[in-house]
């Protein structure tokens, strides 16, 4: 057996099962879980329609690469939606099924597992980006999220003999689970540093389209575009369906950016057998070239979390944050009780689900940045979201008296 599936720790789904083990809730209440990101909002019936018309596409073997028509449908939606010239759909664009996959693909494309080798995560982070570092050969490489910088990862705190190990750095920003986006300034500084070092950025966006401010999230290859770099040198962006359209069982999602790390990567895929399904390809084009969907779906989180946030910071603390659909909420506020704690406790005694913040985070330099903090996942309809944020409010506020 391949003994690198030995560092990989349970996933965070995996260790809240065991939490709860032998808790049984209160059952005056209906579950409710703000604990898993999947979107409940409907599927747009647009969208079924389109995969239902396309079946007989089951029929054929995909391509790895696409069909040209996708390709073209994803940069059109790049072009649209990040103000970017013209993208060549045939060397800038790679169809992939769902971010998810691609995001832990990629660092067998990149990674040279000579000794030292480190791939560098946001901390708290997705779990893919350190599997994908240890299955790899390499090691993670964990920069904490500073809340003085509404929690966007320290990277100038990474000393330069770190920095000249790293051959993969992941970007998540909209950040999982603290919701921050990174600013140009930002994207400037780690721009310079892959320059002086090497590295490849992949950035994860697939929280890009649900925002609650004017201005949607800035981009890694606008940003890349606004500083001059347009052919993208070392950065790929992912993104997603699954948030965006609603669509998490359709697995579907694109990598764009610099074309020669995606020559590379369709010719890993290629033997990898990751072509997408010509069915899903075609409902793929729908979902991409519709808009009106999008803003509908926007609007309903923007709904949920002006009516929730505000509820919650009166007992925690917690405000709206700049994208994505979870609140990141500290737990210590008004009672002295760990995320842990308070996650077990909730779920016994008001049969809510919430994530505990440390399970989402690893200790490095001497703290876990998401001890006593909790996420929730505001993805079902807001009637029961606002349920939820109703129990929260009396158990905290219980605690407090107690």
């Amino acid at each position: 057996m391949n003994p690198l599936l030995d560092k990989l720790q349970p996933y965070p789904f995996e260790k809240l099962r065991e939490l709860f083990a032998g808790v049984t809730p209160n059952s005056a209440y209906k579950a409710i879980s703000l604990g898993i990101g999947e979107p409940k909002h409907p599927t747009p019936a647009f969208i079924c329609q389109a995969l239902a018309d396309h079946l007989p596409g089951l029929a054929s073997y995909p391509t790895t690469a696409g069909s040209d028509e996708l390709r073209k449908a994803i940069a059109g939606w790049i072009e649209r939606r990040y103000g970017l010239p013209a993208l060549d759909p045939a060397t800038q664009v790679l169809p992939v099924n769902g971010s998810r996959e691609a995001l832990f693909a990629l660092a067998h494309t990149v990674i040279d597992p000579v000794p030292g080798a480190l791939v560098m995560c946001p901390n708290p982070f997705y779990q893919i980006y350190e599997g994908a570092a240890y299955l790899t050969g390499a090691q993670p490489y964990f920069a904490n999220s500073d809340p003085s910088r509404n929690f966007a990862p320290d990277y100038r705190s990474v000393s330069e003999e770190v920095w000249r190990h790293v051959q993969l750095l992941y970007v998540c920003s909209p950040g999982n689970p603290t919701g921050a986006v990174l600013t140009l300034s930002d994207w400037k500084e780690l721009f310079d540093l892959s320059d002086r070092y090497g590295f490849v950025i992949a950035a994860d966006e697939c929280y890009s389209e649900i925002y609650f401010k004017p201005e949607p999230p800035l981009g890694g290859l606008e940003a890349a575009h606004k500083l001059g770099r347009h052919d993208f040198p070392r950065l790929v962006s992912f993104s997603s369906l699954s948030k965006r359209s609603n669509v998490p069982g359709m697995r579907s999602g694109f990598v764009a950016g610099d074309a020669d790390i995606l020559k590379k990567f369709l010719l890993y895929r290629t033997y990898h057998g990751s072509a997408m399904s010509p069915s899903i390809q075609s409902a793929s084009i729908a979902a991409w070239n519709d808009e009106t969907h999008v803003q509908e779906n926007r609007a309903k989180y923007m709904a949920k979390f002006n009516q929730i946030t505000p509820m919650l910071r009166e007992v925690l603390d917690v405000e709206l944050p700049d994208a994505g659909f979870y609140l990141w909420a500290g737990v210590d506020k008004r009672a002295a009780i760990s995320d842990i704690d308070f996650a077990r406790r909730l779920y016994a005694e008001y049969n809510v689900t919430v994530l505990p913040g440390s399970y989402l985070a690893r200790e490095a330099h001497g703290v876990n940045p998401g001890r006593n903090r909790v996420r929730m996942a505001l993805v079902a309809e807001v009637d029961e979201c606002l349920e939820a944020a109703g129990r929260i409010v009396e158990f905290t506020r219980k605690l407090a008296a107690s």
